[in-house]
């Protein structure tokens, strides 16, 4: 199938995804060097923020999934795709090794991203009510199960342990699976309706400020690589140098 185009407003609603984990991972940065007591990321407003960031970003890429190979499943293009999440996954799972320790990121965003690129796979051709149905169950079993059988370390990505996990970014499958699922079939019916044609009708002219307010959404993963580096920089500049 021919690759889709892309639409302005979805790279726009990436653009409002990747600020608002800015803006988090900001705080944690503060939080990080002492700035900001631990208590503020842990309670309250915060980790609601995180959790709808990364909702936001999961739910897009369920769409995005659909928009891709709901019509038909390129298997280069998807390869590629897979590739190139599973190998930043890679990445940030050894940087955060080395910088992290034991609270490194061993099933963050990112793993959750890829995993969740080939079990959506499975849902593109269901009616979108099943895979919504499905996406409710998967969010309830993570936020119902916890046996004590699923803390083995291997098992620790399904989310279902009774122990506390403690890395700086955990993303399992349950219940994190759920907004996936949701935007494969919030894409399904997008399609289906005439929404997504008049959504990717929306054109913004190159170099119009709309062109460059959707650019961090066109390469969302490359901003997601650089961003921390560059935050966690500049406060320790602040911080030691100035």
């Amino acid at each position: 199938m021919p690759a889709p185009s892309r639409a302005v407003l979805l790279d726009l609603a990436r653009s409002v995804a990747l600020v608002g984990m800015a803006i988090f991972h900001f705080m944690f940065d503060l939080v990080m060097f002492g700035h900001q007591p631990p208590e503020v990321i842990l309670h309250g407003f915060w980790p609601l923020w995180a959790r709808v960031v990364a909702s936001s970003f999961l739910f897009l890429s369920g769409v995005g999934l659909y928009l891709a190979y709901g019509q038909g499943i390129d298997l280069r293009r998807l390869l590629r795709r897979l590739v190139k999440i599973a190998g930043a996954a890679v990445v940030v799972t050894l940087a955060t090794r080395a910088a992290m320790g034991d609270q490194y990121v061993f099933w963050g965003i990112l793993h959750m991203i890829a995993f969740g690129s080939l079990a959506g796979l499975l849902f593109l051709r269901l009616p979108a009510a099943v895979t919504l149905m499905v996406a409710a169950g998967v969010f309830w079993i993570g936020q119902t199960v916890a046996s004590p059988a699923l803390d083995a370390a291997p098992l620790l990505f399904l989310g279902l342990g009774a122990e506390p996990v403690y890395a700086v970014d955990y993303v399992p499958v349950f219940p994190w699976l759920a907004p996936v699922l949701a935007g494969v079939g919030v894409g399904r019916i997008a399609v289906r309706s005439g929404l997504w044609a008049r959504i990717a009708a929306v054109t913004a002219p190159k170099g119009s400020l709309w062109d460059w307010l959707a650019f961090p959404g066109r390469h969302s993963l490359w901003v997601y690589l650089i961003h921390q580096p560059v935050l966690i920089g500049s406060v320790w500049v602040w911080t030691f140098v100035l």
